[in-house]
């Protein structure tokens, strides 16, 4: 199965998301027909057969069968300021190194949904899209290489969905997210404090220790569910709520360090030897809930506004671990005393917090084939002042878009062309070691610095009622 899921993934992911940096690692763009109005009430306006990902109930809306296809495309420019990134070891000193570089980079996000409307009260519905995702690479020269290097997650889910309506207005639809997901976590290892407790056993003699190089990767299957509704309150308005569970990924898969000093006890006395390693492990991931809100209200024959709101628990997700799976497993040894846990290999405090997104748009229908589109949206970073890192610099942004649709009666062919600029506040990080219960650890290594981000999407949606 997981052998499948990785051609799945390979195949309709031209290339790995990037870093949303504001939403968790939720992605927003899985229509241009919605991005067009920053995702305004897409609970509520079924455009097209991407209702299947924003709310399943609209399926019942939608006349015969239809498909829709199309992709994103996000580039985020994100630098750590240079002026501003400093680090230190965990014996104090100063680590030299650059800014990291543009470390986010350009990423297609590919969506294709299909619904058919089986009678008049039944529709059922399918869809394959990327529902979260993360990609990070810093140059290997980062000042804050001791904290990230390498942040990827790549998510791919099928979902088959229905719609059942009551045939007076209002519908109810239910939808299964089956889900594959990767992930890779890799950083420099730094033995600076190893190194100055050798040369001290050994009266001075100890050797000079290369950094190391640990790069951890997994995998695993999870499932969430969505349910919705719909309610045509009046031929110009109408309400939809969406509400999707959460779940536990447990990324399952092997870690690796490199230059691992090897202490043994000989005759002549202490003996150090070099060597990599490995061990299996497990990365816990939280996927929260979330709850949508959307309206839609037909202001004259012409325009239609819309609006919404979406509140995530992403409180779920305390802390990044890496916990191994073996015992007495050469990398956990070394790292659990640090982070005051037996089995751990890794351990990031991140105590995110619950957000909310607000959205509003326009629809502006110029005539019968052409419309023009326009939204606003706000989004809450979940990650707390105190605990902002190197992988995730995030922090609150802003989403402005425009979008055009054209649609061609008699073929029944319409197509959403949609842009976006992301404003983000500066990031400030200052990253410390810490324990598994928040504590800094004995000799923490440090990273301090402000992040510059900005970033732009444009995405193109292909629909069609057959």
């Amino acid at each position: 199965m997981h052998k499948f899921a990785r051609y799945v993934v390979s195949g309709a992911l031209a290339s790995a998301p990037a870093v949303v940096l504001a939403g968790g690692f939720s992605l927003n763009e899985q229509s241009a027909s919605a991005m067009g109005v920053a995702n305004a009430g897409t609970a509520a306006n079924p455009e097209n057969a991407t209702t299947v990902f924003f709310n399943p109930a609209g399926m019942s809306q939608l006349s015969g069968t239809n498909i829709s296809f199309g992709a994103a495309v996000l580039d985020i420019k994100a630098e750590l300021d240079g002026a501003t990134g400093t680090a230190t070891d965990s014996l104090g000193r100063p680590v030299n190194g650059g800014n990291g570089g543009d470390f986010v980079p350009l990423a297609v996000l590919p969506n294709v949904y299909l619904t058919h409307e089986v009678n008049d009260w039944m529709d059922v519905g399918f869809g394959i899209h990327a529902p979260y995702g993360l990609k990070a690479d810093y140059n290997n020269d980062f000042i804050g290489r001791y904290f990230a290097d390498k942040t990827e997650l790549t998510a791919i889910a099928l979902s088959p969905s229905i719609a059942l309506n009551d045939g007076n207005g209002f519908s109810l639809g239910f939808g299964i997210n089956l889900m594959y997901a990767e992930g890779r976590l890799s950083k420099f290892q730094d033995y600076s404090e190893t190194e100055a407790q050798l040369n001290a056993a050994l009266g001075g003699n100890g050797p000079a220790l290369e950094e190391g190089y640990v790069d951890i990767q997994g995998d695993d299957l999870a499932a969430t569910f969505t349910f919705g509704m719909l309610w045509e309150v009046n031929d110009r308005t109408q309400l939809g709520l969406s509400a999707q569970t959460g779940t536990e990924l447990k990324l399952e898969g092997d870690a690796t360090l490199t230059n691992m000093p090897q202490v043994s006890m000989t005759a002549g006395g202490l003996a150090v030897g070099i060597a990599d390693v490995s061990e299996k492990v497990t990365v816990p991931l939280e996927i929260p809930e979330s709850i949508t809100f959307g309206a839609r209200h037909r202001l004259t024959d012409t325009v239609t506004l819309l609006g919404g709101a979406t509140w995530a628990k992403w409180s779920r997700f305390v802390a990044l671990d890496v916990i191994s799976r073996e015992d007495n497993g050469a990398i956990s040894a070394a790292g659990g005393p640090k982070y005051g846990a037996d089995g751990y290999v890794g351990h990031v405090s991140e105590n995110w917090e619950d957000t909310w997104q607000f959205n509003v748009g326009a629809i502006w229908q110029v005539s019968p084939a052409w419309a023009l589109k326009a939204g606003y949206a706000i989004d809450q970073s979940p990650v707390p002042d105190a605990f902002r890192t190197a992988r995730i610099p995030s922090d609150d942004r802003e989403w402005l878009s425009l979008g055009t649709q054209y649609a061609d009666a008699q073929s029944g062919w319409t197509v959403d062309v949609a842009a976006g600029m992301l404003l983000f506040d500066k990031s400030k990080v200052d990253e410390i070691e810490r324990t598994v219960d928040d504590e800094p650890v004995g000799n923490p290594a440090r990273f301090v610095g402000t992040y510059d981000l900005d970033a732009w999407s444009v995405g193109v949606q292909v629909s069609k009622s057959l």
